[in-house]
């Protein structure tokens, strides 16, 4: 590195601790992105299988959003939800005809809002009855808030945060049994993730959510599903239920909505949405055009390139790669589509950190899970590539 590249990391660094709270503790500093690749301040180039969290599943600087962001831009960016714009029916429509039939849309700026949205719609719901009680999965995460922290099944997060908001319980995942024996005359709904991410890449049984689809029509319950993580794509099908042929009562989006550009949506079947009259929930900046435009935009390209296509391809190779990798440390593989979890017996954080060094970005779930979650426009080069540092790093 030069004492250019040097004086500006060393900037930047100083920058951070001194004008932002320490809820983060990174370390490297990333200055460009393009397809599957970003770079640091030093011009070190590095495979994203991170993709920002599951964010940018078109990779970085896709010249479709990039387009479409700038035309947005220099015609209108926002107006608040007290005004009509031409962007966001446009928007829902699009995602009702993607998948969830008798749908109506809510738009929002993040996966913590949207689930909040969500638990908004049950409570609503049950008012009428004096029901209230969300049932929500041990080991799964609905975001930041206090509410969606309360349906977070993994306490950690809520430390320090007490007390819980009340009305959530936790049950075991795909245990259907543990389920119905927590319904009671106070529940209002189920809230699922199809594939638990931060909680360890743990794939719902198809079976256990046919039973949890059965249980909740017999009870008028309403079935949630967030896909905040594991949706747009990112399991191979645009919806993940759909790989599960069953469709939810209402469903939350965020992250890879729009490729990066903050956006959330709450989708809901009919009967459900009509609690939400004029006044019971808003969000200022939420469907503003220029994030409807950026979703247009990536939904477009899904179906223009062959993503999904391409992701289920990619993630045949990537799993049967990781397979093969000759690595007593390696406990167990699991996911769907791009989004893969390797159990790991070893400190999961030096297995990310040797990754970085050799020029891969992974994350952690869990408490011992290396999370894959490239972009899906990977092809087979980038696959090998991440098996070869993969292999290296669990040696």
């Amino acid at each position: 590195m030069n004492t250019k590249e040097q004086k500006k990391a060393e900037g930047i660094k100083s920058a951070y601790a001194e004008n932002l709270m320490r809820t983060y503790a990174p370390e490297l500093i990333l200055v460009k992105g393009q397809g599957a690749y970003v770079w640091d301040v030093y011009g070190k180039r590095y495979l994203d299988f991170g993709a920002g969290i599951s964010v940018c599943n078109l990779g970085h600087c896709h010249p479709a959003l990039t387009e479409a962001i700038s035309a947005q831009a220099a015609r209108l960016v926002h107006t608040s939800n007290l005004y009509m714009n031409d962007v966001q029916p446009l928007l829902a429509r699009k995602l009702v005809e993607k998948g969830f039939d008798d749908g109506l849309a809510f738009f929002c700026n993040s996966g913590a809002e949207a689930n909040e949205g969500a638990i908004k719609l049950a409570r609503k719901y049950g008012s009428a009855t004096g029901r209230f009680k969300i049932i929500t999965m041990q080991d799964s995460f609905h975001g930041r808030t206090l509410a969606t922290l309360a349906a977070t099944g993994r306490g950690k997060y809520r430390n320090g945060f007490s007390p819980d908001m009340p009305g959530f319980a936790h049950v075991p995942f795909n245990d259907f049994e543990a389920l119905s024996n927590a319904i009671d005359k106070d529940t209002v709904a189920v809230m699922i993730e199809p594939v638990q991410g931060e909680g360890g890449i743990i794939p719902a049984d198809p079976e256990y959510l046919k039973k949890v689809r059965a249980l909740c029509d017999a009870r008028d319950i309403v079935l949630i599903f967030d896909e905040v993580q594991c949706g747009m794509g990112r399991t191979g099908y645009f919806y993940a239920f759909q790989g599960y042929g069953i469709q939810p009562d209402a469903m939350t989006l965020a992250k890879a909505l729009a490729n990066g550009f903050p956006i959330g949506a709450l989708l809901a079947r009919k009967k459900f949405a009509s609690v939400l009259s004029p006044g019971t929930h808003a969000s200022t900046f939420g469907g503003n055009p220029l994030a409807c435009a950026a979703a247009l935009a990536t939904i477009k390209t899904f179906d223009e390139e062959k993503i999904l296509e391409n992701c289920r391809a990619m993630s045949e190779l990537l799993f049967a790669g990781i397979r093969k990798i000759a690595s007593k440390k390696i406990i167990q593989v699991r996911g769907r589509g791009l989004m893969i979890g390797i159990v790991v017996a070893c400190d999961v954080r030096k297995v990310v950190a040797d990754c970085a060094a050799n020029g891969l970005l992974v994350l952690q779930a869990g408490e011992g899970v290396v999370r894959l979650l490239p972009p899906l426009v990977i092809d087979r080069n980038d696959v090998d590539s991440a098996l070869e540092i993969l292999a290296e790093a669990l040696k």
